[in-house]
């Protein structure tokens, strides 16, 4: 009798061998982030971010489609780390040299010496100001954050009311996005402590500081941490930067005596470098931005 023939059962090693085609020879986007531009570090962060107060300088660029290039870091702190940044629109000439302030958050030590500074300042929530006063991991986040906010405060005030201080473009987050004080090859403007100004410069230079500090006395504010290193020069123009502190003068109980410092402070360094007497003083300066945030004067 016929029988039909089995086909035989196939082993593992009969399966027939399937080759894997290598498809990222043909990804045009060279390993970039799928949601990424296809060109820079990211797509402008404009959209979200809270934004710099109005009238827009000419140069903020606003465009959806625009994107950031990092160009590298400035300056590197214990609280914030400071950079370079373009922010451009594809296939046009529209493009922007910005700084950019990182704070730092949880991972890092930070703020070491906030606890004056922070008198007067306040959050809503009740956990948050534990955390806050605790310095927990969660707590420090919320201080990066509110210093971001406060720099970014300051620098609308100042600006709108026409005090020398860099345009805040925006802020989101612990990022602060502002006018990059320099060349446009991306030279920094020199710090007032590098600079070695004669006798007239240094002299206009005084009554260009006077005036900046008197725009903020009559807000009832002083930097804080004043000094030659947190004053910029660019071309004979005098830029006050660096103000996430700026203190209150008299919301905050040690407001005076934050004023009185940066007075002191950068007093002692225009007299070092020889500024005549008749021309200014510290101690009269300190009297004239006490009458100004109305809190009379140091002898009263």
């Amino acid at each position: 009798m016929y029988e039909p023939v089995r086909k035989r059962r196939r082993v593992d090693d009969d399966e027939p061998r399937r080759t894997r085609t290598d498809l990222s020879a043909f990804d045009e986007r060279a390993g970039a982030e799928p949601d990424g531009p296809p060109e820079g570090d990211r797509w402008s962060t404009w959209d979200g971010a809270d934004h710099g107060p109005d009238p827009l300088p000419h140069w903020v660029i606003t465009e959806h489609a625009a994107v950031d290039t990092e160009l590298g870091a400035l300056k590197s702190g214990k609280e914030a780390d400071v950079g370079l940044l373009e922010r451009a629109v594809p296939g046009t000439d529209r493009s922007a040299v910005m700084a950019v302030k990182r704070y730092r958050t949880a991972e890092h030590r930070m703020f070491h010496r906030d606890a004056g500074y922070l008198e007067g300042r306040r959050v809503r929530r009740s956990r948050e100001m534990r955390a806050m006063a605790g310095r927990t991991a969660f707590g420090r986040d919320i201080l990066a954050t509110q210093w971001a906010g406060a720099e970014f405060a300051a620098l609308s005030l100042l600006w709108s009311h026409g005090v020398p201080v860099p345009y805040p473009v925006q802020c989101s987050g612990t990022e602060l996005l502002m006018e990059f004080v320099g060349d446009p090859d991306g030279t920094a403007a020199p710090r007032l402590a590098q600079c070695r100004p004669g006798v007239d410069e240094l002299c206009d230079l005084w009554h260009q500081l006077v005036d900046a500090l008197l725009g903020l006395a009559r807000h009832g504010l002083t930097h804080g941490d004043l000094s030659a290193y947190n004053v910029l020069v660019h071309r004979g123009r005098l830029v006050l930067i660096d103000l996430p502190q700026v203190v209150d003068v008299v919301g905050n109980p040690q407001g005076p005596e934050f004023l009185a410092r940066d007075v002191r402070r950068i007093g002692e360094w225009f007299t070092a470098k020889g500024l005549p007497p008749e021309v200014g003083q510290p101690a009269t300066l300190l009297d004239e931005l006490l009458v100004a945030s109305g809190m009379g004067t140091s002898q009263g």
